[in-house]
């Protein structure tokens, strides 16, 4: 629901209307809004699986074509995790008609963007380029999807590609760092727990019949969803996505079973040293999974908490207590749970007593929001921004495109990008303070620090405070 893996929070004042949706037989019209924003959209299944998104949007001679497959990190086995994002990497290798650099001159010449990214969740690709080549995208998506080059050689390549990324990402930087143990401090029993990137331990241990055996299992038409936005003509397109990928056969998908995260009944805190001059920490409570009709409210809640410098927590932490550089707030929804995480860049030189200060704030707001109503003016405000935010992420192709997959993935129903926008108009504060209530409780947190080693504070910053 947080419209917002790319988006991190979305604007809204009305509703979108969208076009029917059709299987092999055709749907019936879904209804319209009367919000004057229309997306002529059409989805569709192949008999092997694979699902198609059509939006057509013919004003610019620009096309984004985007495959989007329903693996990440939390379909990873112990020993085996970065695997996906490995593959993120693996898929650029080359296949039978575009072989080595091959995929990379062939849409450079045409003037393309292309990239790839990997979740917890999902794999995403997109190719951004002039309408007249569309049907070199899905020539190049269909040829590496069926016969990607899976060889020792690029297997080691990609390997140390993607282990300098870990070092440059997570282990030396601090937010990278931060982030990764605040998951790892948090999830216990579920495949949440490790980073997306993977340990370094797996990724040099990774071998070539393993990531035949993933790709084989999760590279497959029926985990797929391809979303086409932009200029071109509907019955060419299908024509070409039945000759590219019709033939192709779909694969049993035996995904990891998911296990459930116990509850938490006391917070856990996790301190980790380095040679820094700026602590940072994150206060993260569980809550309720992508979907949920929760996550509107706390959607809603982590805007009016720390966006923009009139924000309850800038106003507290950084303008006037002149604590901290940067705090922010932030409800991170995934498949099978979520997290509602304060994020805090405390001043240079700081103490130990000043983070306990910032704590203190933060859970003075949570009172506050747990036990009065939040201001008609701040919700509205929230609700504008948020809405503000998604019609501008609409402004572009690719956007919408991503919008309609990462709904189709999430959902298997690309319309829920139109509904969720409803659904958080319709919050209200007793909303907001009935959630938190239920799920922002100091026994259902971490709290993770990245902090100078102890021998590198002055006196003044190791004075006696809470024991932690």
């Amino acid at each position: 629901m947080k419209l917002s893996i790319f988006l991190f929070a979305i604007l809204f004042s009305g509703v979108f209307s969208y076009a029917a949706e059709n299987s092999t037989t055709k749907a019936q019209d879904k209804p319209a809004s009367d919000s004057g924003i229309h997306l002529n959209v059409e989805k569709y299944k192949l008999p092997n699986g694979l699902t198609v998104v059509l939006h057509s949007e013919r004003s610019v001679p620009v096309v984004s074509y985007q495959t989007w497959f329903k693996v990440g990190s939390k379909d990873e086995e112990p020993g085996y995790t970065g695997i996906a994002h490995l593959f993120e990497h693996m898929m650029f290798k080359g296949a039978k008609r575009y072989t080595n650099n091959d995929f990379d001159k062939v849409l450079r010449a045409t003037g393309a963007t292309y990239n790839a990214f990997t979740s917890q969740d999902y794999t995403g690709y997109y190719i951004d380029l002039p309408s007249d080549k569309l049907e070199l995208a899905i020539d190049l998506e269909s040829d590496r999807l069926e016969f990607l080059q899976l060889t020792d050689e690029n297997l080691t390549s990609e390997r140390e590609v993607v282990k300098e990324e870990r070092r440059y990402r997570l282990d030396n930087s601090i937010m990278g760092k931060l982030y990764a143990e605040t998951f790892a401090a948090f999830f216990t029993a579920n495949s949440y727990m490790w980073p997306v990137i993977g340990f370094m331990e797996d990724l040099n241990t990774i071998n070539l019949q393993k990531c035949k055996e993933f790709f084989k299992q999760y590279y497959s038409t029926n985990n797929a969803v391809v979303v086409v936005a932009g200029d071109f003509d509907s019955t060419h397109v299908k024509k070409l996505i039945e000759k590219y990928y019709g033939h192709m056969k779909p694969s049993e998908i035996l995904r990891p079973t998911q296990k459930s995260e116990p509850p938490l009944t006391q917070q856990r805190r996790k301190v980790i040293e380095k040679d820094i001059q700026t602590e940072v920490f994150a206060l993260s409570y569980g809550v309720p999974a992508q979907g949920s009709e929760e996550g509107y409210a706390f959607d809603l809640l982590a805007n009016i908490l720390s966006e923009g410098t009139s924000s309850r927590l800038y106003n507290k932490v950084v303008r006037e207590a002149k604590l901290a550089d940067a705090i922010s707030a932030m409800n991170y929804s995934l498949m099978h749970h979520g997290l509602f995480m304060f994020t805090v860049n405390m001043k240079s030189l700081s103490s130990v007593n000043d983070r306990d200060k910032v704590l203190d704030i933060i859970e003075g707001e949570v009172w506050r929001v747990k036990n009065q109503n939040i201001a008609a003016e701040e919700l509205e405000k929230s609700k504008t921004f948020v809405m503000k935010t998604y019609v501008d992420g609409l402004k572009t192709i690719n956007g919408r495109g991503r919008l309609l997959a990462q709904s189709e993935v999430y959902y298997d129903d690309y319309s829920r990008m139109f509904s969720d926008l409803e659904k958080y108009n319709k919050v209200t504060a007793e909303q907001i303070r009935t959630v938190a209530k239920k799920f922002l409780n100091k026994n259902q947190s971490s709290l993770v620090v990245v902090t100078r080693p102890q021998s590198k504070k002055t006196a003044a910053q190791t004075q006696p405070t809470k024991t932690f």
